[in-house]
């Protein structure tokens, strides 16, 4: 019977503290007469005395009680971290004065301490940075509307010009006057490249490369580009950006040997989808993560939506590489940057990378 658990994939889960098996099932433990998560830190049950069910009302009905140290009659510690978060961000949009650190550990409950390690470790930034974030955002939303810029900083929060326009360059990427006309005067120099997956147009601004596009059609991809930014006026070509050109066609081609890390990047989203972008550059070469796992990482388990649209919508193709997200079931999603075809190009490729030189070979010589 012994051997019989142990072979059961349940107890291998328990035996591993395996997170992602919570909510699967719960385990009770004879001698105790306790039940648990699979991930629960307690000290290891003998292989005998363990029960398995399928919830924790089948545990319950047996007679075992709710273990204190991991809590399996709760939901999961990450959505609860969840749901506190989404409170707080609420909590937050709520307020016409953006509230304290102080305050905020008042809502929640918690020290300061532990509000502000629990707020950056769920959403990649601390609640000072969210909050300059979100009135960033008010003042953007408010530029297109408000009768001057002036009114537009005090309506979005800010309390004086000076640290709205310190910010203003950062996060608008050109002055709020410019913003308000439709990114009218800013300059964006763009350059095309040719890989064997296509054209590769690159776009920067004076403070970094800000769009990487792939696709056939040249006039398509200028399109899109003025799209993005608007009434930009000074959108140019310039022979110039060659060498950042080059990076790029060589990260679609070799990609180990790219040097991404020195491409200045001049890129922007929401607050979630900067997160996103960021985890989706730590995913290594050759490596693929699922929506949800990535949901997971970021402390959100239900934003599997929402990953998925920040994937959609990020500019850097292949610097920032959401081809290496794939369906829970290992299968290719959508790709904005020429479909499916051309992701599947890009991750066989890194995984060639991976497996060797030699073994690099035999592949393409297999395929020939």
């Amino acid at each position: 019977m012994t051997a019989a658990r142990k072979a059961d994939p349940r107890f291998r889960a328990v035996s591993e503290r395996d997170a992602d098996a919570d909510g699967r099932f719960v385990y009770a433990v004879k001698t105790t007469g306790v039940y648990c998560r699979p991930s629960c830190p307690s000290r290891a049950a003998r292989p005998e005395n363990l029960l398995f069910f399928e919830s924790t009302a089948d545990a319950a009905r047996a007679g075992f009680r709710a273990c204190r140290r991991c809590q399996p009659d709760r939901p999961p510690l990450a959505e609860q971290r969840a749901a506190l978060l989404t409170e707080l961000c609420r909590f937050i949009e709520g307020r016409e004065e953006p509230p304290t650190l102080e305050e905020l550990a008042q809502h929640a409950g918690l020290s300061r301490f532990h509000l502000h390690r629990l707020f950056k470790a769920g959403t990649g930034i601390t609640p000072k940075d969210y909050i300059t974030a979100l009135r960033a955002r008010r003042a953007e939303l408010r530029l297109g509307t408000a009768g001057s810029v002036t009114d537009a900083y005090y309506a979005a929060g800010f309390g004086s010009s000076g640290r709205f326009y310190a910010q203003a360059g950062e996060r608008l990427g050109m002055t709020p006057s410019q913003f308000r006309a439709g990114a009218r005067g800013l300059p964006i120099r763009f350059a095309f490249g040719e890989s064997s997956l296509g054209k590769v147009l690159v776009a920067e601004t004076t403070r970094g490369v800000c769009a990487i596009f792939l696709g056939e059609d040249r006039d398509r991809l200028i399109e899109e580009l003025r799209c993005r930014f608007g009434n930009a006026a000074e959108l140019s070509a310039d022979s110039g950006l060659c060498r950042r050109v080059r990076e790029v066609v060589k990260l679609v081609e070799q990609p180990s040997r790219a040097a991404v890390s020195a491409l200045p990047l001049d890129i922007r989203g929401t607050a979630f989808q900067e997160r996103v972008w960021r985890a989706l550059r730590r995913i290594p070469a050759g490596s693929t993560r699922t929506y949800s796992e990535l949901a997971r990482e970021l402390g959100d388990p239900k934003a599997v939506r929402a990953v998925a649209g920040a994937c959609a919508a990020n500019p850097l193709a292949v610097v920032v590489p959401c081809h290496r997200v794939v369906r829970r079931d290992g299968a290719l999603a959508g790709y904005r940057w020429g479909g499916v075809e051309r992701k599947r190009a890009l991750l066989e490729r890194e995984a060639e990378e991976n497996r060797g030189p030699e073994l690099t070979r035999a592949a393409r010589r297999a395929r020939t």
